[in-house]
């Protein structure tokens, strides 16, 4: 259980395993020690983050702040870092989109450089809409920056979940493929550039999304 690092030749792949895998201080605390321990790598390099079961992630941990309502601010604004630490990361990350991501996940997914999904089951959906918590300026941006405008719209204004096909056809994921073939393609894809050259690739990140990640961590 929990979020555990495991690598393949230089793909380091993330594997979520915590049943919805709900982003709280915990969850946060443990992607940013794999990725610290990441930070230290050199040479080739490339990310998968993945998933188990019926979840890549079910979003914020909504149940745990019930009873701890002062953890949400934390929370948002350590989620909102590890976006940014995710997409100015010197590596090309892809996500593994298992199962649902909703929310917090779904945007996870959009740190990716690549997004392989599966196919048969599964929604990728922004349904801040239906649960009544509205995106921050960065998080629309992120939106925005990482799909094509009509998929955008419909995220943000109608809450759509879109399935393997839908979430392929609007350009929300790269590719989709099935169930057992989900992080097996998601490492062939980041090995292919898990080799090139990483100091390039970060100028390349931060030309495309280097504004977004200074929306939602300034500091750099």
């Amino acid at each position: 259980m929990g979020i555990s690092l495991a690598f393949d030749g230089p793909v380091a792949v993330v594997t979520w395993d915590d049943g919805d895998n709900r982003v709280n201080l915990d969850s946060l605390g443990r992607f940013n020690e794999i990725f610290d321990e990441l930070d230290e790598v050199t040479g080739p390099l490339a990310v998968v983050i993945t998933g188990t079961g019926k979840y890549f992630s079910n979003g914020l941990d909504l149940d745990r702040f019930a009873n701890n309502l002062d953890e949400l601010g934390a929370t948002v604004e350590g989620m909102q870092r590890l976006f940014a630490r995710i997409l100015r990361f010197p590596a090309f990350v892809v996500a593994a989109i298992n199962g649902h991501a909703f929310a917090g996940g779904a945007m996870l997914a959009c740190t990716g450089d690549y997004r392989v999904m599966r196919a048969d089951r599964g929604y990728w959906c922004i349904n801040e809409l239906e649960i009544g918590l509205p995106l921050s300026n960065a998080m629309a941006a992120l939106i925005v920056g990482r799909l094509p405008r009509p998929s955008a719209r419909a995220a943000m204004l109608t809450a759509r979940r879109f399935d393997g096909a839908s979430a392929l056809a609007g350009g929300i994921v790269d590719e989709v493929t099935t169930e057992g073939e989900v992080v097996a393609r998601s490492i062939e894809v980041a090995a292919s550039i898990a080799t090139k050259s990483r100091e390039v690739l970060a100028v390349h990140k931060g030309q495309l999304m280097g504004s977004v990640a200074d929306q939602f961590d300034p500091r750099g």
